[in-house]
């Protein structure tokens, strides 16, 4: 039954073209070609990379934030209190109007009371500048050393290239070292943002981050398998590129540099759209959703590799809906702050609260993150 289910799973008719049969893709005359075997390392390679990122975070992001005069920022204690507190950890962060009244009246408080409690609990859990900086320079590191090594894989090839000659069997490429570690360890840094997802920072787009992360390894597996590798470190480029200008970004916010992190969030939105809304939609997925038509008959890996492709233009529109939403708040007050940023909630005033709340650090652990300080 196993050997049944895997001869109908990898059938040729499914993933290749009718040009094309596994045979042309077995290493042969010293050539090596692609196997889904080679993807069983990403892993372990992805735990891998949890622990070069735990050092680097550690030994190199601290340092830098140190050095930028990234602090921790100290925020309201409060004095806690078992029925709001069992509250809060086993039912609702965010309790409703009539949870808040019944609290209330078991804690003896007023209303007011009781809301700016869970508001300075839920800030305690909020991460402060200095982990987001280290997140930010991680990510900026990688998409840093991946773009210049898909810049030196890919510069003395064609890149402006027939994509849809992969469909109708040419070039059966053969497998580079280049190509293998390029892919392999791309896509063991999705896996490992994956894995992190919820120890990271939790954003308000937390979903459209784990439909990306999920799409972009189903999508190098996938042409990975087919031996689509042409189009796959093609996609990849493009969306590396706009990621160093974003993540550079990100730590010049978190570092109070409000100028530079301006300048550097216009290049990142050009670059953005011209990769990802110009390049992606007009280059790449023409050519390989609309010129194989001409020339084979649609097949399922065509049909599930284009579906893949059409769900990452989605989330490039999703985004780019939040980039203009970012840069139309920056014409009128000028600073960028991003709109899916998690702040810290507004106390309330402190005039009627009682001792328990007023436990803390004083007004600089109830004023917002200063302006500026919001794109991530």
């Amino acid at each position: 039954m196993f050997q049944t289910f895997k001869d109908s799973f990898w059938s040729e008719r499914l993933w290749l073209p009718t040009t094309i049969t596994w045979s042309d893709l077995e290493d042969h005359d010293g050539l090596v070609f692609v196997k889904p075997s080679h993807l069983y390392v990403t892993i372990p390679y992805a735990f891998g990379l949890l622990i070069i990122r735990y050092f680097f975070e550690r030994f190199v992001a601290f340092p830098l934030a140190k050095a930028f005069g990234i602090k921790e920022i100290a925020r309201n204690k409060i004095h806690p209190n078992p029925i709001l507190e069992n509250f809060f950890i086993r039912n609702s962060r965010k309790p409703s109007q009539t949870d808040l009244y019944g609290l209330a009246k078991k804690c003896n408080w007023s209303l007011r009371q009781v809301e700016s409690w869970f508001k300075r609990r839920r800030n305690l859990e909020r991460p402060c500048g200095l982990k987001k900086f280290q997140e930010a320079c991680w990510r900026f590191a990688f998409y840093l050393v991946m773009t210049i090594a898909g810049v030196g894989f890919l510069y003395d090839k064609p890149w402006v290239y027939d994509l849809w000659e992969v469909w109708v069997g040419y070039p059966k490429q053969p497998l580079l070292p280049s190509q293998y570690w390029y892919y392999i360890l791309e896509m063991s840094f999705y896996w490992s943002l994956l894995f992190s997802l919820g120890s990271d920072v939790k954003r308000k787009d937390f979903l459209a981050h784990v439909i990306h992360h999920l799409a972009a390894i189903s999508l190098m597996s996938f042409s990975w398998c087919a031996n689509y590798i042409r189009s796959g470190t093609l996609v990849m480029i493009v969306h590396d590129v706009a990621d160093i200008w974003l993540e550079s970004a990100k730590m010049f916010s978190y570092a109070g540099w409000k100028q530079t992190c301006n300048v550097l969030f216009i290049i990142f939105s050009v670059v953005f759209f011209i990769s990802r809304l110009v390049i992606f939609p007009f280059w790449i997925l023409y050519c390989t959703l609309i010129l194989p038509l001409y020339y084979v008959e649609p097949f399922f890996s065509y049909i599930f590799l284009n579906l893949q492709l059409m769900l990452l233009q989605v989330l490039h529109l999703y985004w780019g809906y939040y980039i203009l939403k970012i840069i139309k708040k920056f014409l009128f007050v000028k600073e960028i702050q991003d709109v899916r940023s998690d702040d810290e909630e507004e106390v309330l005033s402190e005039d009627n609260e009682p001792e328990c709340l007023k436990n803390g650090h004083g007004s600089a652990a109830r004023n917002p993150i200063p302006n500026g300080q919001h794109v991530h």
